[in-house]
């Protein structure tokens, strides 16, 4: 029997794809030879835009900045808890100038407590909420240091998680959270080393684990407000299962934005305020 769901209004800032393009390559999924459809990227982009106000969801807007291609990808630009903000440092110098764009719309928005981090992170591209801790991953961006330095701003518990495969080079590629108020996840445990397959095994017995085929689709690159899971509409071998938990799936297409390698999660920052 299906659980009752019940969602929650969110606040995501997103940033629209106006000069989205894949000019560079620092992920797997980028090849700077393939032709991008910047308008079509920009109608896909307001369609989630639209669906989130539907849902009741209030959706924040960060100016996007010529040079700055992937900007869109606004979830990497901090992490957002009890109203702290957690601000981006990113590994390759293509995206550098994003953590500032990001700390001064904080700034000018109000939000007092800022921190400019020592480590290497991408925001939540490698950290995600739950109920008990934050997991954190690593391997490829995320320094494991700015794990511990999360830990000491946010006051809370930090797990780290270690990402093997590159496809899956961010930990919101291969996990999602469903609903942050019960500790649910959903992942795809190859993109994990051993060890971390075990841990999140221990703290996550009933996870709802996915397959290669969903995982490469994106489709836990996906966002939920407790009832409502958004996710990338080829994703479709997770909709049957989301459904048993009584969660109810509403797919999206975001394709033109998978060539920089990122969907829906990548593109909506929780304000968690």
């Amino acid at each position: 029997m299906a659980l009752s769901r019940r969602a929650r209004p969110r606040r995501y800032l997103m940033c629209p794809p106006a000069h989205f393009d894949v000019t560079y390559a620092i992920n797997p999924w980028m090849d700077p030879a393939k032709p991008v459809d910047t308008p079509l990227a920009l109608a896909q982009w307001e369609q989630l835009r639209a669906l989130y106000r539907g849902l009741g969801h209030t959706v924040d807007q960060i100016e996007p900045r010529p040079g700055l291609p992937d900007m869109v990808f606004t979830a990497n630009g901090a992490t957002v808890v009890d109203g702290r903000v957690f601000g981006a440092r990113f590994a390759h110098t293509e995206r550098e100038p994003e953590a500032e764009e990001h700390l001064e719309w904080f700034a000018a928005h109000g939000l007092a407590h800022l921190h400019v981090p020592v480590h290497i992170n991408e925001g939540e591209g490698d950290f995600a909420v739950t109920r008990s801790c934050l997991l954190a991953g690593r391997g490829f961006r995320t320094n494991p240091l700015a794990h511990g330095e999360a830990q000491e701003y946010f006051g809370r518990p930090v797990v780290g998680l270690e990402l093997v495969d590159p496809r899956f080079y961010h930990l919101d590629l291969a996990l999602a959270v469903l609903d942050d108020s019960a500790d649910e996840v959903a992942y795809y445990p190859a993109a994990f080393s051993p060890g971390s397959r075990e841990v999140l095994r221990r703290l996550f017995p009933h996870a709802l684990i996915a397959t290669e085929d969903d995982a490469l689709a994106f489709g836990l690159n996906a966002v939920s407000d407790g009832h409502h899971v958004v996710l990338p509409q080829a994703a479709a071998g997770l909709y049957g299962p989301l459904r048993e938990r009584g969660f109810e799936p509403v797919g999206v297409d975001l394709s033109e934005l998978h060539k920089g390698g990122g969907s829906v999660k990548c593109c909506s920052l929780e304000l968690r305020l």
